[in-house]
């Protein structure tokens, strides 16, 4: 029963389904799609702002020295990733609905999570400092290479602009910035308000992805997506997931990383961000491919959810009967 019960899908994942059912059925269309649009701009950049304000300099620089380790991360999350999704897109693209295959290398190009990827670091008795250095770091540097990375793989399809990747760095990278800048007055508020600011989160997606399905929706993407769609898109994402997991695992014992640090590893490096990717690609790519883009991220993110909760059980154990070194 304590298995059955990891597989919950949390309410998070409950809502995001929701309300995509909810778009489906009633898309924002008229005037109304301009101003949630607006609505959309403004809920992206309170988001990151408030995520730069969140983030401490002390625990970046305690986990910044451990450069090894960072160095691993980086590998799988910018170049293990990308050349699975890349492997995937060109082999399987025919076998699939339009804008798929395109979803699962946008999925393989976006930077790591960092509230579940810290988590189930602590759940698991790893490094936790480094943990919160590397998927930070992931992150920021994500908000940049990932558009980047996307228009070099889609230079047959015209790839991305310049222009977007301004959009990406006004409405992404300076609200970050500029809430980080701020943290030493507006920091300690923020921290003490994570009610609000988890709501501030989570809306902020929801309202992205309701805009996103709605679109699709629209121009009909359910009508082109059949089941066997759906089936070999789980499947995908597990074996994704899988290779990654193993890769991490592996190279982390044979470079002869401890165990609190292989934790750190297989987390950050397996992660890819809902929080992050939803805002990007709402940036990226027209409204009325945003649906088939994000719907690989949503599968994914649960999906590594699911398998990390029991991944963290079974490295406790093993942390547990280590002795934690002194920092």
């Amino acid at each position: 029963m304590a298995f059955l019960s990891l597989l919950r899908p949390d309410r998070f994942t409950i809502a995001l389904v929701a309300t995509a059912v909810a778009a489906t059925i009633l898309p924002a269309t008229g005037a109304a799609a301009p101003i949630l649009k607006v609505v959309i701009v403004g809920s992206i950049a309170l988001l990151f702002f408030l995520q730069g304000a969140r983030l401490s300099r002390q625990a970046i620089i305690q986990g910044a020295i451990h450069w090894r380790l960072h160095l691993m991360v980086f590998a799988a999350t910018f170049i293990l990733f990308p050349v699975l999704g890349l492997l995937t897109k060109t082999y399987l693209q025919s076998y699939l609905a339009p804008g798929i295959a395109l979803g699962i290398l946008y999925l393989c190009l976006l930077p790591s999570t960092i509230q579940s990827s810290i988590t189930f670091t602590s759940i698991a008795g790893g490094n936790v400092a480094a943990a919160v250095c590397s998927a930070s770091a992931s992150n920021v540097l994500g908000v940049l290479l990932t558009p980047l990375l996307m228009g070099m793989f889609m230079q047959t399809q015209g790839g991305v602009s310049f222009g977007a990747i301004g959009e990406i760095v006004l409405q992404i990278l300076v609200p970050f910035l500029l809430g980080h800048l701020l943290r030493p007055w507006i920091g300690s508020w923020v921290e003490k308000r994570r009610t609000l600011t988890s709501l501030v989160d989570r809306g902020a997606i929801l309202l992205v992805v309701y805009y996103a399905f709605g679109e699709a929706a629209v121009e009909g993407l359910w009508h082109r997506l059949a089941p066997r769609d759906m089936i070999v898109l789980v499947l995908i994402s597990c074996i994704l997931l899988g290779l990654v997991l193993v890769t991490t695992t592996l190279a982390s014992r044979l470079f002869g990383f401890s165990t609190r640090d292989e934790v750190a590893i297989v987390f950050c490096g397996s992660k890819k961000s809902l929080g992050s990717g939803v805002p990007i690609a709402s940036i990226l790519f027209p409204a009325s491919m945003i649906g088939a883009i994000i719907l690989p991220l949503m599968l994914f993110h649960q999906i590594q959810l699911l398998v990390c909760a029991v991944l963290a059980r079974a490295y406790a154990k093993r942390t547990a009967q280590e002795p934690v070194p002194a920092e």
